[in-house]
C-alpha cells in the first residue's frame, strides 16, 4: 500500500512540475520570445527563465530561433520537425532529437534570434542545461523528502516529468500537423484534447492562422490554458498584450 501511495505522489508530482514547465514555455518561450506577442517584464521573466532552466534545460533563444525556423518553413524539407517530411512517430518519439540537431546548426540562431542575444545570466547559469536539470532534480528531490514522501519519490518524479514533457512536446510537433480540425488554410491542425494539456498548444492550427496573437482560442467553445495565465500577468502588470485584435495571415 505504502509503493502505491509513493508512485502516485511521484505521479502527482510529475504532472505538476510538468505543467508548470508546459505552461512557462507557451506563455514565455513561445508566445512571448518566438512570436513577440506579449512583452513580459523583467520581474517576472527572470523567475520564467529559472524554471526552463531547471525543468527542460533548454536555451531560451534557442528554442525561439527553431521555433522561428518552424514557421518560416512550415511542412517543408527545411522545417526542423515536420511530421510530413520525418514522419509521424520519428517526430512523436524522437523530437528531442530533431531539437538537438537544429540547435547544433548555427546558421539558425544567427538568423532567427539575433534579436535574443545571450546576457550574462545566460553565461553563468542558462546555457548549462545539465547544471540546471540537476539543480530541478535537487529541488524536487528536497521537496518530496520535506514533504515525508522520500528522495526515491522525488527521482521518480523527475523521470516522469521528463518523459511527460517530451511527449507533450512531442505531441504538440506530430499531431499537430497531422490529425485534427482545420479551420483556417494552413497545415496545422487543432485538437482540443491536446490544448487542455498542453496550455492551448493544440490549437495549433489557430496559431499558425495568427501567429501574433498571445490568444490561440479563436472561436466559439476553443478552451486556452495559456491565455488565461497571459490574462493573470497582464491583470498584475507582469506583461503587457501586442495588440488584442486577432490579425489572421489567412482565413478559410
Amino acid at each position: 500500500m505504502s509503493l502505491v501511495f509513493d508512485l502516485l505522489a511521484a505521479v502527482t508530482f510529475a504532472v505538476i512540475v510538468t505543467q508548470v514547465a508546459i505552461i512557462t514555455t507557451t506563455v514565455f518561450l513561445h508566445r512571448g520570445l518566438a512570436h513577440r506577442a506579449l512583452a513580459v517584464r523583467p520581474s517576472a521573466a527572470l523567475p520564467a527563465r529559472v524554471v526552463i532552466w531547471i525543468t527542460t534545460g533548454m536555451k531560451p533563444r534557442e528554442w525561439a530561433a527553431i521555433h522561428r525556423k518552424h514557421h518560416a518553413a512550415t511542412d517543408t524539407d527545411e522545417d526542423p520537425h515536420s511530421p510530413i517530411v520525418h514522419g509521424f512517430w520519428r517526430v512523436q518519439l524522437g523530437n528531442v532529437g530533431l531539437y538537438r540537431k537544429a540547435a547544433k546548426n548555427e546558421l539558425i540562431a544567427r538568423k532567427y534570434a539575433r534579436d535574443l542575444p545571450a546576457d550574462r545570466l545566460d553565461r553563468l547559469f542558462f546555457d548549462h542545461a545539465l547544471f540546471g536539470l540537476g539543480v530541478g532534480i535537487a529541488i524536487l528531490v528536497a521537496a518530496t523528502t520535506l514533504l515525508g514522501f522520500g528522495p526515491w519519490v522525488g527521482l521518480i518524479a523527475a523521470g516522469l516529468h521528463a518523459g511527460l514533457y517530451v511527449m507533450l512536446s512531442g505531441a504538440i510537433n506530430a499531431m499537430g500537423h497531422r490529425f485534427g480540425d482545420r479551420p483556417y488554410e494552413n497545415s496545422a491542425t487543432n485538437a482540443q484534447w491536446l490544448a487542455l494539456v498542453s496550455g492551448g498548444e493544440g490549437l495549433h492550427n489557430n496559431h499558425h492562422a495568427a501567429p501574433t496573437s498571445a490568444r490561440f482560442s479563436l472561436n466559439r467553445g476553443e478552451l486556452d490554458p495559456g491565455w488565461w495565465c497571459v490574462r493573470v500577468l497582464t491583470a498584475l502588470r507582469l506583461a503587457t498584450v501586442r495588440h488584442d485584435d486577432v490579425k489572421l495571415k489567412r482565413a478559410a
